[in-house]
């Protein structure tokens, strides 16, 4: 049996994964604006230097440039606000919470004209703790406690998006009691599916977020869950109805789910405010909008989004003869997510050799083909998103850069489960060793959201580079953190 050599594509890549024609290059949808390579060849974020990050902070480490992430907030606000200007005066964007969250990006989004979504009272007790005005504030979930509903209600929430006809009546009942009403938005499945991962597709019909717009979906023929819960908000003296929210999932490149969306809802407005004659005056679209963890993936800019999804909402309102209501959207992912880099250490290194057929050969004829898996001091701890959603990231040699052949690499973590996976497939350099720095890019959103303590390890800190200098903006746990916790006995 022959080895393959290592500098062609190898047959256990993917078939999207492709040979780098130079490993050390930055391919730009990737990563944040400020990054690039130093005189030294490596990475700089900022002004600054991998290493000098991996002095002061240590590894890992999320690696944030504000810069990057306020250039993008500013694009979604100012192009959903221009392409929106004659349908309904711009448009309201909700920075998404859950992607990721602290006083420090609160403070940013609030400077930068975004508002924010919450989906948690951890969230709601980050918002009072930047100090944004709870009126420019949302509160999302479909099992909200009393605490987090009574929390919204003290607060001054703008919006808290129902999910339920039960949440329906708490959320009226407690806002009655003290005498005030609740600005509620309810959340609709329009049945769009995306395109996306099963468990990020958020709405078909079966799953336990929204209300169904499907006509059997209550036990009055006719009615569905979504009318059921215009007609007791309408009817409920606590609650005041701003309209309707719809999220058709994450992760999505084409803009046509988003028009689909869109045409449904306002169409199932237009139908409610006639029915009912009430004014819903709010349309949330939610967001989704997807960013490049490979470079395969093709992110559309927001001033694309924004253009197509006024033209759905414009032609529809005229065809309807309704006044637009006002629009809002929620994009995270699409603002964090690729400002952020994840910093490693190399630690084990290991190659294994893998059965599979030979190019053009017939079956049995097999060659073994290396695949090498680089350990990092980091792993399924600190990035949940490859055992949860098989997701797929890239990695570079961040400290030096390397003229060494391209080996199939695996990037894994130090945890005992063997799924515990921060890259899948990247060619790295055959020359990367123990003690090196890689990044792997994309790493803004649900990492440091979804992180854990498992095995006992800290979580990372996070860092913000901007102009030359960096800070913390999230400590690093220290293992006092995590006993600290711990009773005893």
């Amino acid at each position: 049996m022959s080895v393959a050599s290592n500098t062609a594509a190898s047959p256990l890549a993917p078939d999207w994964l492709q040979v780098p024609a130079d490993l050390n290059e930055l391919q730009e949808p990737l990563w944040a604006g400020s990054v690039s390579r130093g005189a030294d060849g490596g990475l700089t974020v900022g002004g600054v230097s991998v290493r000098e990050l991996k002095e002061q902070f240590g590894t890992p480490l999320f690696v944030m440039d504000e810069a990057d992430f306020r250039a993008r907030a500013r694009a979604f606000k100012d192009s959903f606000d221009a392409a929106f200007a004659d349908i309904c005066g711009g448009v309201d964007v909700y920075y998404a919470g859950k992607s990721f969250l602290c006083t420090a990006v609160v403070k940013w989004v609030e400077e930068e004209g975004l508002r924010l979504d919450t989906a948690s009272g951890g969230e709601l007790a980050v918002a009072a703790r930047a100090g944004i005005a709870g009126s420019r504030v949302a509160l999302h979930g479909n099992n909200k406690s009393d605490a987090e509903i009574n929390r919204a209600l003290d607060m001054g929430l703008g919006r808290i998006v129902v999910d339920s006809l039960d949440e329906l009546v708490r959320v009226g009942d407690l806002a009655q009691a003290r005498g005030a009403q609740a600005k509620v938005m309810l959340r609709l499945t329009p049945g769009v599916h995306a395109h996306t991962h099963e468990f990020i597709a958020t709405a078909h019909e079966d799953q336990k977020f929204g209300l169904s717009m499907a006509a059997d979906t209550t036990a009055e023929a006719g009615i569905s869950a979504a009318e059921e819960a215009v007609a007791a908000a309408a009817a409920h003296p606590g609650i005041e109805l701003l309209g309707l929210h719809c999220h058709i999932g994450s992760q999505i490149f084409e803009p046509d789910g988003f028009a689909l969306a869109a045409e449904k809802l306002l169409r199932f407005l237009a139908a409610m405010q006639e029915k009912y004659s009430i004014t819903m005056p709010e349309l949330d679209l939610g967001g989704g909008y997807g960013i490049a963890y490979t470079p395969v993936d093709t992110p559309r800019p927001a001033a694309e989004i924004a253009t197509a999804m006024a033209a759905v909402v414009r032609s529809t309102c005229a065809e309807l003869g309704i006044d637009a209501p006002r629009i809002s959207i929620e994009p995270g992912r699409a603002i964090v997510g690729s400002t952020t880099f994840t910093l490693y250490e190399v630690g084990t290194l290991k190659t294994v050799r893998v059965d599979a057929p030979a190019a053009g050969s017939d079956a049995g004829n097999n060659v073994t083909y290396p695949r090498r898996y680089v350990s990092v001091d980091g792993g399924m701890s600190d990035n949940a998103r490859p055992v949860l959603y098989d997701a797929d990231y890239s990695a570079v040699l961040a400290s030096r850069t390397s003229g060494a052949a391209p080996q199939l690499s695996r990037v894994v973590g130090k945890h005992c489960e063997s799924g515990d996976i921060v890259v899948r497939d990247v060619y790295l350099p055959e020359d990367v060793a123990a003690g090196d720095l890689l990044a792997v890019p994309g790493t803004g959103a649900y990492c440091w959201a979804l992180s854990s303590n498992y095995n006992y390890l800290a979580r990372p800190g996070v860092v913000a580079v901007r102009d030359g200098s960096a800070r913390l903006i999230v400590r690093g746990e220290t293992e006092e953190d995590l006993l600290n916790r711990d009773m005893g006995a």
